[in-house]
């Protein structure tokens, strides 16, 4: 666990130990969850506050949903970001917990979620000043997350180019189906986990106990909603071109497909009389005058090649194939 003093227009201050709340600012408890048994007396302690036990649990949970529940007297909202690696494929998340006071920011997280630690060393190594209210603090944190997501879209839209561009090449065949419905996969559940994160600031919006009258607090809170819709957005876009890309492809196949048809039925169609002029010409008949001929043999042939080439120019004049 750490503990952080924040003071307006102040470095945030680290302490080792707190055994009351301050009379200025505001603290920020970041707990990691594999540490994070009974922080629920933390606030108790410091505001005389009873955490509900069913929301403790969802904070322990590692692979909580996003969504929001508020009291009286704070608001909880789990956030579900991403996991260690900007790579999507296979795409990795991790939720965090954000327990939130007038004057107090109780946040439970796993160990390798890096918004929490790009937040801390945009705080401590830039020495930068720390946020106004322990709910601007928690909005720094959330669109840090909401920011990986959208950088996320540049790796979904380079893999989606390289599977289209396969998908559409005639000649690759596309054999790797799999990384195909992988990257369909990642596409939808990128775009459930935005349509989750969504809904949960919308109820965390309606539901708040906190005082979001601020101007610059509903500006904040209106950008980071935009952010999301922008990445839920993008998303279906993206399953959308893949669709597109799936459906133009069995498209081109049918395509090739019936141009391979139609050069055999015109050469099924040019043999059809010349089957014919060999069945006649084949028949065992005992008087067939064309046997007494001398050069009947030749004429036959004559005849087959003639009209076997008289029906190919034809069909390739009427442009058949």
């Amino acid at each position: 666990m750490e503990i952080y003093h924040c003071l307006d227009g102040q470095p945030p201050i680290l302490h080792n130990r707190l055994e009351r709340m301050p009379d200025e600012g505001y603290i920020w408890l970041d707990f990691l969850r594999a540490e994070a048994q009974g922080w629920e007396s933390w606030p108790k302690n410091l505001l005389g506050v009873e955490i509900d036990h069913s929301q403790v649990i969802d904070s322990l949970t590692p692979d909580h949903s996003s969504y929001f529940d508020g009291t009286e007297d704070y608001d909880m909202l789990i956030f579900e970001g991403l996991g260690p690696q900007d790579n999507p494929f296979p795409l990795q998340t991790r939720s965090a917990a954000f327990f939130l006071f007038d004057r107090l920011l109780i946040t439970v997280r796993a160990e390798d979620n890096l918004s929490f630690q790009m937040v801390k060393q945009k705080l401590k190594g830039m020495k930068a000043k720390a946020p106004p209210s322990a709910l601007c603090l928690a909005h720094q944190v959330l669109d840090t997350m909401v920011d990986r997501f959208l950088r996320v879209r540049e790796f979904l839209d380079l893999r989606l180019t390289e599977l289209q561009d396969e998908l559409l090449n005639a000649d690759s065949g596309m054999s790797d189906w799999h990384a195909l419905l992988d990257a369909r996969r990642v596409v939808r559940r990128l775009e459930g986990l935005s349509a989750d994160q969504l809904e949960a600031l919308d109820s965390w919006r309606r539901g708040t106990a906190l005082d979001w009258d601020e101007s610059r607090v509903q500006l904040r809170m209106r950008d980071l909603r935009e952010h999301v819709s922008r990445v839920r957005d993008h998303s279906h876009y993206l399953e959308h071109d893949l669709e597109a890309a799936v459906q133009l492809h069995f498209a081109m196949v049918s395509h090739r497909t019936n141009e391979i048809m139609k050069v055999f039925t015109v050469l099924a169609v040019v043999f059809m009389p010349l089957t014919l002029l060999t069945g006649v010409w084949g028949m065992n008949f005992k008087h067939m005058p064309e046997l007494d001929w001398d050069y009947g043999y030749y004429y036959a042939l004559g005849v087959i090649v003639m009209v076997g080439v008289s029906m190919f120019w034809w069909f390739r004049r009427s442009k058949f194939f």
